[in-house]
């Protein structure tokens, strides 16, 4: 039979006080007025009826309560201990043992009469002396319970309780192993010694699978944080005077135990704010037409290493408004500053210091030191937080947090002959530029070096400044590194609020590195968050990307107004440019189609084609893929057959613009007779379409250019089969 988590570990607890509670009666026997003995009892049969009443376990719950009350005779002096009363308690013991094995064995509390037990207890806490007859029949009771039940290998023999620093050294030793096997692989992929690299392969595995079970032995699900708030929303809710409901899903997610700790915090301050300023009061939630009953979800699922945790309610929203004015009356920003801003930057003002977007203080919040504490405390875990809102329907803060602190993915780089690993939590995308694109890529606005990537200009950093690398390179290869200026590696990263590139040398690989915290006299830099060691046993800093972005200051107030003015204009100019395909098509006339149309280019044999009625089609990713031939849409004279019958045929997989947002996607094929170029550029309008199927006549690059009505070739034209090559 399975028994839930929950379950089990109130089986494991209890047996550990019911052992307890046993040694402690024998020892007060002999030491009937030690208090602290006799506190200790009081406390195990309070902590049995607490969890008893809890599970809805209602005869535990009797029996340990009147336990309790006779303990409290005790403990205030007024009855004494003998022979009976001990007898008593552990007849209770016995009894919660009995309840105990049955809940394990069966799943169910089972249907005991504990009458007798209760009535002898009652008689012992307002006498000295009970009769031995009710003694006697609460003790025959017992037995008959006991030889009825079958005390078989329990849930709390098969448990043990490991202390965490116990757990954490042998984190620490697993993780010496780890580095150890990491320089042992490297080694033997130098040699060519087949029995050297079978074992450095088998003490791969062996190492791999212990590290897996050390870091299980220090997960835990996630619902152990998460069974408080059903207590907290409620007290919440009923004092500010709502109805909230609580919705949990992924409780069985694990999280490293520190890390469960490190996050309790913050997401008891996030569910407090979700209550307090989002969710609305009844009257108010009626009148915008929503449930009297607000939705409070609570969600965490595992992804990449990462636990994704989301909180999220479904009531009034953030209004980006409301707080660049809240910002602007603290002086936290400038109007100029609030005017420049989009509505998600807005938005992530809420995690600024000393920010409100409560009128008044209360009991609750109002004091503007929480959100500033949640996003600190989710960042000196290796975690990253985020908001979304819209109005009228609710915001949701999403947690993205490490599975453990120990083991850490990361993208390794290289800069001025160094390595150095950047967390995965920070990394957005990789841009890697050659040649002409390189010298031309970077930009100086207003003395701040940008690059344009999809018409954003993006703040640079280059590492080997921000670090100053360029002497200590220099001096070690012996002379000046390579310009720049010829490769240009981008790591994309997300610091805070801000987007960044940070250029290195050179992009090695990915990969999960073992965590060692930096020495007391290096803590005070903040451009480094720890330190690895690698499988060549080099020493490589773990960058702290938070902590390089304010170091290098990005760049200064005046130069982000001035970015951010050019990006918009350049927003602008983006806005008038289109991204085109340019092919040849009949007849060698230059044509184009939007780019936004299409879906892949590609080559196929003629033999490939097949016939459905009078259509020409091609099985294509398990799909039937109609062809149309511009050849034959626009007319084609013989000279501009291809000359060979074994050339590939050219294809522009085409999807229905009017279809994309629709699940009822129209997928074609446009033969073409030869693909130019893709290119993002001003379209000037020069002329009107010359015919049906073309949408307009422009001047692309100097050259005049039909742009094709895709739309109205697929919709106004029978679809046509290619014309076979003539042979020559």
């Amino acid at each position: 039979m399975e028994i839930d988590e929950d379950l089990k570990a109130f089986l494991v607890e209890s047996s550990e006080n019911l052992n307890q509670l046993e040694v402690d009666l024998v020892a007060l026997e002999i030491h009937p007025t030690d208090p602290e003995l006799m506190t200790r009892i009081y406390r195990h049969f309070h902590t049995l009826k607490g969890n008893g009443g809890f599970l809805g376990l209602n005869t535990l719950e009797s029996i340990t309560h009147a336990a309790e009350n006779l303990l409290s005779r005790l403990r205030e002096g007024q009855l004494t201990l003998n022979l009976e009363v001990t007898n008593g308690l552990l007849q209770v013991i016995d009894a919660v043992r009995v309840i105990l094995t049955t809940l394990e064995t069966t799943g169910e509390a089972g249907e005991f009469d504990f009458t007798g037990l209760i009535e002898t207890l009652a008689q012992l806490k307002s006498s000295d002396q009970v009769g031995g007859e009710a003694e006697s029949s609460a003790a025959a009771e017992l037995t008959s319970l006991t030889s009825a039940v079958l005390h078989p290998s329990s849930i709390a023999e098969s448990a043990i309780r490991v202390d965490v620093d116990l757990l954490d050294d042998l984190m620490n030793m697993v993780g010496e192993l780890v580095l150890c096997r990491n320089q042992i692989l490297e080694f033997a992929n130098t040699q060519s010694d087949a029995y050297l690299t079978d074992t450095s392969q088998r003490l791969n595995l062996v190492t791999t699978e212990l590290q897996e079970g050390v870091m299980k032995t220090r997960m835990q699900p996630i619902r152990q944080l998460w069974s408080k708030f059903p207590r907290v929303v409620r007290d919440l809710a009923r004092s500010l005077d709502k109805q909230v409901r609580l919705v949990m899903e992924g409780e069985d997610t694990e999280l490293d135990k520190t890390l469960l700790e490190a996050i309790a915090d913050p997401f008891t301050h996030l569910i407090r704010n979700c209550i307090d300023h989002g969710i609305e009061a009844a009257p108010i939630r009626t009148a915008a037409g929503k449930p009297a009953e607000g939705q409070l979800l609570l969600r965490a699922a595992h992804e990449s290493g990462y636990v994704n945790i989301e909180i999220s309610d479904d009531g009034a929203g953030i209004h980006p408004d409301q707080l660049k004015q809240k910002a602007i009356k603290s002086r936290l920003i400038t109007p100029e500053q609030a005017d420049r801003m989009t509505d998600q930057e807005a938005l992530k003002l809420i995690f600024l210091p000393g920010l409100s977007t409560t009128e008044q203080v209360t009991h609750v919040s109002g004091r503007g030191i929480g959100m500033d504490v949640v996003r600190t405390n989710i960042e000196k875990i290796g975690g990253a937080v985020d908001v979304q809102s819209q109005l009228g329907q609710g915001a949701a803060f999403k947690l993205k947090i490490p599975l453990t602190l120990a083991i850490a993915p990361t993208l390794i780089v290289t800069c001025g002959g160094e390595r150095y690993a950047i967390p995965q939590v920070s990394l957005l995308e990789l841009v890697r530029l050659e040649g002409e694109p390189a010298q031309q890529g970077v930009e100086q606005v207003h003395g701040a070096l940008v690059y344009r990537l999809r018409g954003n200009l993006l703040p640079l950093v280059y590492l080997t400044d921000a670090l100053q690398l360029k002497q200590a390179a220099s001096a070690s290869n012996g002379g000046p590194t390579a310009e720049p200026e010829d490769i240009l590696n981008i790591v994309v990263l997300q610091a805070v609020d801000k987007s960044f590139g940070l250029v290195v040398d050179a992009i090695n690989d990915t990969q999960e590195i073992v965590v060692k915290p930096l020495g007391k006299q290096l803590k005070g830099i903040t451009c480094f968050a720890g330190a690895t060691i690698m499988g060549d046993g080099r020493v490589t800093l773990i960058l702290d990307i938070q902590g390089l972005a304010q170091r290098t200051h990005m760049v200064s107030e005046q130069q982000e107004a001035a970015v951010r003015a050019t990006s918009d204009q350049t927003s602008t100019q983006a806005a008038q440019t289109q991204p085109l395909l340019l092919f040849q098509g009949p007849d060698k006339r230059r044509m184009g189609i939007r780019l936004t149309g299409v879906a892949r280019l590609e080559q196929f044999a003629w033999e490939a084609i097949e016939r459905v009625g009078h259509q020409e089609v091609i099985q294509y990713r398990d799909q039937i893929l109609p062809l149309i031939d511009l050849s034959a849409v626009f007319g084609q004279s013989a000279a501009t057959q291809p000359a060979l019958e074994g050339e590939p045929l050219q294809v522009v997989v085409v999807i229905s613009t009017k279809a994309q947002n629709t699940d009822d996607q129209t997928m074609f094929g446009l033969v073409v007779e030869q693909i130019q170029d893709i290119i993002d550029e001003p379209i000037l309008i020069k002329g009107p379409a010359t015919q049906s199927g073309v949408e307009c006549s422009a001047v692309v690059q100097g050259k005049v250019t039909e742009i094709l009505d895709v739309e109205a070739i697929a919709q106004t034209v029978q679809f046509v089969s290619p014309q076979r090559p003539v042979a020559v």
